[in-house]
């Protein structure tokens, strides 16, 4: 199986699995506050992805490479998740969830300047078949006030995670999939253990009021942190990141479906439509070219 398939398998299961965070996290944040769950979700990733670290051997890192893992851990799992935070805390779900899933048009963008990619007509159709899908999938109806303040955090968590993904594919060039996932993961405990406390003396931590709320703070750790930030890095490590990046277009695809199963949502027309355009957009991207080699 070459390169290209296994990148689109990794990022496809990582977005699978973020666009179920949405229905889990939706549960937990009634009883833990959203600063303490995303400290104790990057603490039980980081634990986790630790031991397995340690036991495959691949916890050592030169020191001048430590400033770029640094870099990861805080633009990408801190700024990045911190700025979503608070964008959705202070806009409606559509324009929270339309700007956060943005990212692909930056990555796209920077990947030119910051990797040498090339940016050509396959990657920008594929993009803006994915952009519209995506507009489709969520819809246009606002569900509360906007707030500008709102909106720019938003843009920030998108322009942040397109860093991550850029800086994840330099990294790659010198470690693993599994030491830049660690190591940066262990950075995001140390920049979000600050708020996380200043949280906690406002609101109340409710962790174990019954299983499903920590089960649920599990998942978030183990499934939708350790496992999908690791599955995430390796598709990026394996595809161009402006390529790559389109794959987070499956997040509200995924997000809406179980919202139908599990919390009773309603599907629109405009979802089915708009989950077709962003499977054809990456259709198109990631066909073979006939001068491309299968190996």
């Amino acid at each position: 199986m070459n390169r290209r398939l296994w990148g689109a398998i990794s990022l496809s299961l990582a977005t699978s699995i973020w666009g179920s965070l949405y229905v889990v996290s939706k549960y937990v944040m009634d009883f833990v506050p959203p600063f303490t769950l995303l400290w104790l979700r990057y603490l039980i990733a980081g634990l986790v992805l630790v031991i397995v670290m340690v036991l495959y051997g691949q916890h050592r890192i030169k020191r001048q490479d430590m400033l770029l893992l640094v870099w990861i851990g805080f633009i990408g799992y801190f700024v990045s998740i911190g700025a979503q935070f608070l964008g959705t805390k202070f806009t409606d779900a559509h324009t929270g969830a339309l700007l956060t899933t943005s990212s692909p048009v930056f990555t796209v963008l920077l990947a030119r300047p910051l990797l040498q990619e090339s940016l050509d007509m396959r990657k920008l159709v594929a993009l803006f078949l994915a952009m519209l899908g995506i507009v489709m999938v969520i819809g246009l109806n606002p569900e509360g006030e906007k707030s500008w303040q709102g909106s720019l955090f938003l843009i920030l968590a998108a322009i942040t995670w397109a860093l991550l993904s850029i800086y994840v594919k330099k990294a790659s060039a010198r470690y693993s999939t599994l030491t830049i996932t660690t190591y940066a993961v262990l950075c995001a405990v140390f920049f979000t253990t600050p708020v996380a406390i200043i949280e906690m003396q406002f609101y109340e931590v409710r962790m174990f009021a019954n299983s499903l709320v920590w089960l649920g703070t599990l998942y978030i750790g183990i499934i939708s942190t350790a496992i999908a930030l690791f599955l995430w890095n390796k598709g990026m490590d394996l595809m161009d990141a402006g390529v790559g990046s389109l794959f987070m277009c499956f997040q509200p695809v995924v997000g809406s479906l179980l919202g139908w199963l599990w919390l009773n949502e309603n599907l629109s027309p405009g979802f089915f439509a708009g989950a077709a355009l962003i499977l054809a957009g990456l259709i198109i991207v990631n066909w073979p070219r006939a001068d491309q080699s299968c190996s």
